[in-house]
């Protein structure tokens, strides 16, 4: 293409700096929530230059034309921003002035070119936009109706550029020639496929051409969206585009003649998806949860709600609006508002009040178009502002007086509730009650507990109350919260209240006033000596009512009480030494009761202190001892004393031998021990060098220290004994000692030998019973034959016949094929196994009498060596013999046949047979 006009323009790219929404050209408002993106704010300029400007008129060089500006904006300030034109007759000056660099006469044709924004460093972003120059009233840039459109309307032909080789220029030309982006917009409903722009080749007027595209969108996904007509040029996009699924393509126009030669260098062909409003705001949550505290200042913040439009975000498709639709429940000032910019939620008046309003909600609109609500598209959300209690409502009594009654001597038990009330929200520090009594319980009687899940104070009893002292109580009661109350409250911080409590009287059982009671008496008291008067008070002193005595415990029994007025005498002797005195105390347990309805009882206890007197002898330790019969063997026995009364009236003791008999005091002596023993121990020794073994009973007279002392006449058994050479007694001596003589002895032998005697005759008559018991014919013994004695076996039916028994199962089988049949280790515990079997000793039809016992004894030895027989109780088959009723015979002796064979010859066998010879041979019954 040829351009032989020259052209003076001026361009000025206005580089922002503030922090707003881009538009056409102007200064606009400024938004300081809003979203800011650095950029030209329009992809595409045209700049119109008046027919009257070129006629007739040679515009000098560098000369400044026009003033129409072009901006671009940047959330920070660039440092040096440097510009770029891709046509080398204009330039672009640092402050953003476009010059043209040559002389120009006329614009036939619109001129376009790529102006290139870039910062001084090397990773700094790259912006660019098209200029388009134009003669003002050319036809292909009128619209309609005269006004020319926004967006640049798509070229009809795009002709690859010449190759300029001028060896004059000195200035580095980029690029002879750029094409301004395709603008296409989204969701075009056809028809497809849809002409976007023709390309076309100088060169085709000498040669055959063929067209073609590669990129995005061409040969690369997404393919097929775009493709050429490689003999026309003419480039078609296939069906709809969507920006917010790919917002621009760049793909490359190839020209090759049929030998497949490049004729022409690629030219970028950059397609831009125009945006339409083809998206709602959609919002992140669609319930959103916020709180603030109540009584809150306007201006508080509260939360923020935030949507998103897919549509771009830099046009008014994109930009969203928020207002507030509704807010529940209504009143007559709103209490909230929303930044409709940024969706921040804030309070915009005062009177937050939980207790009245505890939760508001409010409906929020999102609406694009910058909140066009003519041909926005807008989406809903619901927040939810929950109002946060604080301590603003003090606790106050539902009433000013509250009444109880307690049961004297009562403990751990309520008698009054108070009721309180408090606003604030249930379960927290604002709204839990703390009571005090702060006047009328001095002594403590009474607490007040809090009850947490009604919040009601519980007066409680904790030390018992008496009704003869106090008939009521008149309490101040306080309540308060554990939290101070807000600041700007001027209510008082705690609600007073009286409490009246009213005592009830009960019958009081009587009590002793000291109890246990002591007093001190010697033992020996004599029976019916009145000792003390027990006596107990009644604590109903309003209340005449009669005492009653009685006795609980006496363990020796020796107390009685008069059931009047608890007068104690004694019923026998008090011993000091008796096992009922423990430590010199005797205790003893007696009852009061009053005649109130009902009655009530009191225990007291009486502890008697019994001195001691020295009423008991001193008693010899041990009574009996064991000395050798040789001195010089250390014949000597320890002797002590015991005394049960005290230690002053006890030891030291005196041991002394009587003077008669005189053998006493010729035989033995005492010796004294020296040291802290002396009169407590002494030594009773052998006088003589030897005395006789045997025993000897030795008196010794002990007296004990009391006053006055008392005297006991002890006789010690002492056991003289003959003594090895280690001074112990021979077991011989030992038995001498004892007492016994010679006679004795030597009767105690002969029963010795008698026993054993004794024994020996029975074991010999034992093996004998034995020997004739195995000597005998017979199996059994005479007493144990079934023959003759009758057996009970809890037979209580009517006989065999009347038993449902199968007693074929006792005979011997015809058939062993049913066992045979049987597979190995598979039978019952009453067959035998099928083996090869012992041969039994075969009978005459007729026995003869001496011929029984032998075939008895031989069956038995028979049976004992067979393999066959089980080890165990089991079901053995003899012989069937013959028969009859079910069993069959189980004797060869039959009974009708008995007049035609005599059995006298069983007389014959013995004794054990006997009795078959009474029956059946005419003997009579023993």
């Amino acid at each position: 293409m040829k351009i032989d006009f020259a052209l003076i323009l001026a361009c000025t790219l206005l580089v922002g700096t503030s922090w707003g929404r881009g538009g056409g050209g102007g200064g606009g408002g400024v938004l300081p929530d809003g979203p800011c993106r650095s950029g030209f704010s329009e992809s595409f300029y045209t700049v119109f230059i008046p027919q009257d400007l070129l006629h007739g008129q040679s515009i000098l060089r560098d000369t400044l034309l026009a003033a129409e500006r072009v901006k671009f904006e940047g959330c920070h300030v660039v440092d040096l921003l440097g510009f770029e034109s891709s046509d080398p007759n204009y330039s672009v000056q640092p402050d953003g002035s476009v010059y043209a660099e040559k002389d120009v006469a006329n614009l036939t044709e619109p001129v376009q070119f790529m102006v290139t924004a870039r910062g001084r460093s090397l990773e700094a972003h790259i912006w660019e936009t098209t200029v388009k120059l134009a003669l003002a009233g050319h036809p292909s840039q009128i619209g309609e109706g005269g006004a020319f459109p926004r967006h640049h309307l798509l070229p009809r032909v795009i002709s690859f550029p010449r190759r300029r080789n001028s060896p004059l220029s000195l200035r580095r030309q980029k690029r002879d020639w750029v094409i301004p982006p395709i603008n296409v917009p989204e969701n075009s409903r056809g028809p497809f496929p849809q002409m976007l722009v023709r390309i076309r080749s100088d060169k085709d007027r000498d040669t055959q051409i063929r067209y073609s595209i590669t990129g995005a969108g061409a040969d690369q996904p997404p393919t097929d969206v775009y493709n050429i007509d490689p003999v026309a040029g003419k480039m078609y996009v296939t069906r709809p585009l969507d920006r917010e699924e790919r917002a621009s393509y760049h793909v490359k126009a190839h020209a090759v003649d049929m030998n497949g030669i490049q004729v022409e260098s690629p030219i970028d062909l950059y397609i831009y998806v125009i945006d339409m409003n083809d998206n709602r705001p959609e919002f992140q949550n669609q319930v959103y949860n916020g709180s603030v505290a109540e009584g809150s200042k306007p201006g508080t913040p509260v939360m923020r709600v935030t949507a998103h439009d897919a549509d771009d975000d830099t046009t008014t498709n994109g930009i969203i609006q928020y207002r507030i639709l509704s807010e529940t429940p209504h009143s007559a000032a709103h209490m909230f508002t929303i930044n409709g910019d940024t969706g921040d939620i804030v309070t915009v008046a005062a009177g937050l009040d939980r207790e009245r309003v505890p939760q508001y909600m409010l409906i929020v609109q999102a609406t694009d178009m910058e909140g066009s609500q003519t041909i926005g598209l807008s989406n809903t959300a619901t927040a939810l502002i929950t109002v946060r209690d604080i301590n603003d409502n003090p606790p106050e009594m539902t009433s000013r007086t509250f009444s109880g009654e307690v049961q004297e001597n009562s403990v751990n038990v309520v008698v009054a509730n108070i009721t309180v009330t408090d606003r604030d929200q249930p379960d927290t520090p604002n709204w839990r009650a703390v009571y005090k009594i702060v006047h009328g319980d001095p002594q403590g009687h009474f607490a007040i507990n809090t009850n947490h899940v009604t919040n009601d104070g519980m007066v409680t009893v904790v030390k018992p109350v008496d009704f003869e002292n106090n008939r009521s109580f008149m309490l101040t009661v306080v309540v308060f919260n554990p939290v101070e109350l807000a600041k700007g409250i001027q209510s008082s911080p705690e609600s007073t209240a009286g409490v009246s409590i009213s005592v009830r009287d009960v019958n009081e059982p009587p009590y002793f006033p000291s109890n246990p009671t002591m007093i001190r008496f010697e033992e020996g008291v004599p029976a019916g000596t009145i000792i003390t008067i027990f006596a107990a008070r009644d604590p109903d002193i309003l209340t005449r009512q009669r005492v009653r005595y009685s006795k609980l415990s006496d363990p020796a029994n020796w107390l009685r009480i008069n059931t009047s007025n608890g007068e104690i005498t004694t019923l026998a002797t008090l011993d000091r030494e008796s096992p009922y005195v423990k430590n010199n105390i005797y205790e003893a347990t007696f009852l009061a009761a009053d005649d109130g309805r009902p009655s009530a009882t009191g225990t007291g206890t009486l502890q008697i202190y019994l001195t001691d007197v020295n009423d008991n002898a001193p008693t010899l330790q041990p009574r009996e001892a064991q000395v050798c019969e040789r001195s010089r063997y250390g014949s000597r026995v320890n002797l002590t004393a015991s005394d049960p009364d005290a230690d002053q009236s006890a030891g030291p003791f005196n041991f002394e031998l009587p003077p008669y008999p005189p053998s006493v005091r010729r035989n033995w002596t005492i010796a004294q021990f020296n040291g802290p023993l002396r009169g407590y121990y002494v030594q009773l020794r052998l006088k003589l060098h030897y005395l006789q073994a045997g025993m000897y009973s030795v008196p010794v007279l002990v007296t004990d220290s009391g006053n006055p002392p008392m005297s006991n006449r002890s006789m010690l058994r002492v056991k003289v004994c003959p003594c090895d050479v280690d001074g112990y007694c021979t077991a011989v001596g030992a038995v001498a000692a004892a007492g016994l003589g010679t006679g004795a002895i030597i009767a105690i032998l002969i029963c010795i030998i008698i026993l054993l005697s004794m024994v020996l005759l029975f074991v010999v008559w034992m093996k004998r019973r034995e020997k004739e018991r195995q000597t005998k014919p017979l199996l059994i013994d005479p007493e144990d034959d079934v023959r003759d004695n009758i057996l009970k076996y809890d037979e209580e039916g009517g006989g065999e016949e009347d038993q449902d028994y199968d007693l074929s199962q006792l005979q011997q089988p015809e058939s062993l094929d049913h066992i045979m049949a049987k597979p190995v280790g598979v039978r019952r515990v009453d067959e035998r196994p099928v083996i090869a079997e012992s041969q039994y000793p075969a009978r005459s039809t007729l026995p003869h009498p001496g011929d029984i016992g032998d075939f008895i004894n031989d069956g038995l030895r028979a049976a004992d060596n067979d393999p066959t027989a089980p080890p165990y109780d089991s079901l053995l088959v003899f012989d069937y013999e013959g028969s009859g009723s079910t069993a069959g015979s189980v004797s060869s002796l039959d009974t009708s046949s008995s007049d035609d064979q005599d059995y006298d010859y069983l007389n014959d066998w013995g004794p054990r047979f006997k009795k078959l010879a009474d029956l059946y041979a005419g003997g009579e019954e023993d």
